[in-house]
């Protein structure tokens, strides 16, 4: 199951979907709601419906669907094999997008509209992908804070690391609270050091890693 992050539907996986069906797998790409008023718990609600239906879930989110996941797995463990964060990880409870951020989100009626220009992050791809079929984000979903407990912890997770490496996160974790939960016991870490939106920049080599950490 693969979530995406801000402005973006399940034909952000497009290019990585169908590697992952060649090797006999079954892949559901996610399109959360973005509708005016739609907050957190609409997405983690939407994820947990589709996880009641299925097992054995690699389930996977890039950026802010990384957070969704994981308040969705720690209401559904039983229905997952494992976490895979795609350069993003599990923020602690009561925290929004936004504090992770650090900056107050700047909304238009309500919505996050889709930047006209490429954030840094965006290296090794055409930004008119995310411009074009991008949609206006709901400004809730930045600032409701996600509610968790401590049952995803128990689950197998990787991190997919394209933004910083694994010595960078290991030193953000055992200083920064807000990394913290991507450390400790559970956690395998691969890199792919191709700016914040693999499924666009480098999606044969997302693809392989996503099939080697099931």
């Amino acid at each position: 199951m693969l979530v995406p992050g801000f402005w973006l539907g399940g034909w952000a996986w497009d290019a990585v979907a169908p590697k992952i069906e060649e090797q006999g797998h079954d892949v559901r790409q996610i399109s959360p709601p973005l509708d005016p008023g739609i907050g957190v718990e609409e997405h983690i609600e939407q994820l947990t419906d589709v996880l009641n239906t299925l097992d054995d879930v690699v389930l996977a989110g890039h950026s802010y669907g990384g957070m969704v996941m994981t308040a969705a797995a720690d209401r559904m463990p039983a229905r997952i094999r494992r976490l895979v964060y795609v350069d993003t990880g599990p923020l602690p409870d009561g925290m929004s997008q936004a504090d992770f951020d650090g900056t107050p989100p700047v909304a238009v009626d309500g919505m996050l509209p889709v930047p006209a220009q490429a954030p840094p992050a965006a290296t090794g791809f055409d930004w008119s992908i995310v411009r074009d079929r991008g949609r206006p984000q709901p400004v809730a979903t930045a600032t409701d804070p996600v509610r968790h407990r401590d049952r995803w912890r128990a689950l197998p997770r990787t991190a997919i690391l394209c933004s910083f490496s694994e010595t960078q996160l290991r030193e953000l974790a055992a200083t920064v609270p807000l990394f913290g939960p991507m450390a400790g016991d559970g956690w395998t870490y691969r890199e792919l050091p191709t700016g914040h939106w693999p499924m666009f920049s480098e999606p044969d080599a997302l693809a392989s890693l996503l099939l080697s950490s099931d």
